[in-house]
């Protein structure tokens, strides 16, 4: 089985190590699936996401001349996002009101630092 870049396969996971985990795909060939392409949160550790023998789903994202094969699980989730986000949300709140709300947040912290500046600079002055 040719495996090309972008393509989506199925493996098992057959090994695991504190940089990422390997993963046996059909006709015998292995990935690895760097820690930093697991998940789209920050991973600590691995085992917490993979285990052994277990199937996943992975993208193919580079196939180096010398036959390393580069995964990525989280390609998969992004991709499904991105696809999400495409679509136009219907924002039930105006630009206008929304700018408002912020204006009048911004003005209430400002005069929250104004006060508290003010308080220090009196009791230095004492």
């Amino acid at each position: 089985m040719a495996i090309d870049v972008g393509s989506v396969v199925e493996g098992k996971v057959t090994g695991i190590t504190n940089f990422g985990a390997f993963i046996e795909l059909d006709g015998g060939e292995t990935g690895l699936v760097h820690i930093s392409e697991v998940a789209d949160t920050y991973v600590k550790d691995i085992n917490n996401f993979l285990k052994l023998d277990q199937l996943v789903k992975v993208k193919v994202i580079s196939v180096d001349d010398d036959g390393k094969i580069g995964l990525s699980i989280k390609a998969l989730s992004v991709n499904k996002e991105s696809r999400n986000h495409n679509r136009p949300r219907q924002s039930k709140v105006s630009f206008e009101d929304q700018l408002a709300k912020f204006l009048k947040d911004s003005e209430e912290r400002q005069s929250a630092l104004k006060r508290n500046l003010d308080k220090r600079s009196r009791r230095r002055t004492d």
